[in-house]
This record gives C-alpha cells, sequence and structure tokens, in this order.
C-alpha cells in the first residue's frame, strides 16, 4: 500500500465563517478522527488537492505530519464544490498500525468478456466496492477483477473473490460483482387488421321523381 505525506497544522477557525476564511487564504479545513475524539486541522489547499486527484479511488496510508509528531491516517470523506470543483473540506481517520480497520475498498474490473466481445452480451455490474478488515499495511489499493473468461449467464460475486492472507472480507459473499447477459431481442407485433365491410353507394332515384313532375 502506497503512504504519502502532507503537512497539517492545527485549526483555530471553526464553523462556517472561519473556513471561508480558510479557503479565501488557500488552506482547506479537515478534521482528524480517532474514536470517538476529534482534531480539527488545515492543510495548504495546493498540496492537498494534488493529493486527492492523485490518490483518489485508491486505499492509502497518508503520514500527518504536525508540529508535535506525526500521525497515521486515511482519508474516510471529502467535499468537493458542485461548481467550482475546488475542496471544501476532509475527513481524515487516524489508525494503529497494530490494530485491525475496517474500510470500504474499489473495485476495478479489467479484461473483456468473451460473452460481450464474442457474443455480442452485455456487461452489467453490480456492487462497486467491498468493505474488509485487516492490518493497515494489509489494505490493498483495490481490489482487481479480470471478467475476461465471463461467458452469456456467468457472474462473479463476492465469493469468488482471492484477497491476500490475513484480509477479511466483510460484504455478503453472495453480492453480484459483475455479470454478462444476453441482449434480448425485441418482438414486434405486426398491427392487427381490421376488416371493414364494403358499404355499397346508395343510389339516389331522381328518374322516377323527374318523371312525375313532367307529368
Amino acid at each position: 500500500m502506497e503512504r504519502y505525506s502532507l503537512n497539517v497544522a492545527k485549526r483555530e477557525a471553526t464553523g462556517k465563517g472561519g473556513a471561508r476564511g480558510l479557503r479565501r487564504s488557500g488552506y482547506t479545513p479537515a478534521i482528524v478522527y480517532r474514536g470517538g475524539a476529534s482534531l480539527p486541522v488545515q492543510i495548504a489547499a495546493k498540496e492537498l488537492s494534488q493529493f486527492i486527484n492523485k490518490t483518489a479511488g485508491e486505499q492509502v496510508l497518508v503520514n500527518l505530519e504536525l508540529p508535535e509528531g506525526q500521525k497515521q491516517a486515511i482519508v474516510k470523506d471529502y467535499q468537493v464544490d458542485p461548481i467550482l470543483g475546488g475542496l471544501l473540506h476532509v475527513d481524515f481517520q487516524e489508525i494503529s498500525a497494530t490494530e485491525e480497520i475496517e474500510i470500504a475498498v474499489h473495485i476495478v474490473t479489467t479484461g473483456e468478456a468473451i460473452g460481450v466481445k464474442r457474443d455480442k452480451g452485455i456487461l452489467q455490474y453490480g456492487i462497486r466496492e467491498i468493505d474488509i478488515e485487516c492490518l493497515p499495511d494489509k489494505i490493498p489499493g483495490h481490489v482487481t477483477v479480470d471478467v475476461s473468461n465471463l461467458l452469456i449467464g456467468q457472474t462473479i460475486h463476492v465469493s469468488d473473490l482471492k484477497l491476500g492472507e490475513g484480509i477479511r472480507v466483510i460484504t455478503e459473499p453472495g453480492k453480484m460483482i459483475v455479470t454478462v447477459t444476453a441482449i434480448k431481442e425485441e418482438v414486434v407485433v405486426a398491427p392487427e387488421v381490421v376488416a371493414v365491410e364494403a358499404v355499397e353507394p346508395e343510389v339516389i332515384k331522381k328518374g322516377k321523381k323527374t318523371e312525375e313532375a313532367a307529368g
């Protein structure tokens, strides 16, 4: 598992006003959780943004370098401005190298399924991440699933995953990760033809009336 370092300082300014002030000065507010306690911190926005962009979708260990010492942590969550795209806030979870941790890890698929490439099926996805429990140094950046040999009708479940020693999967074994399904052929129903009874045109008998008038 890759490790990174970030320079961190304790944060005095709190609340929405304090957070806005920090962002204007080039820092991003963050918080470090440990058990039931929390530590508000601030990190240079440029440094933190580069870290998040580089590690997005991966689980990594990060050393938070504070003036009083180092804290080992992982990113639990972060918020992005929906309009400007900048980081608004980051949540870290402090961890211990000797304590197992429960964590969600992303699933990445590789290859092109035979059932898709050869048989024109459709690759459908189920869950996109799994929950595992292990020591911090055992945490995989992501879980790779090769779909190359999947035929139509075949499925890969959580129970099919082969993870390293010391990693316990918490997610339900029967959960579907990916499957290949056949394309349903659309049945075209011919429009119903309604027989219309021919109606003979009405003959207007003017001849007789004309004769009577003439008489």
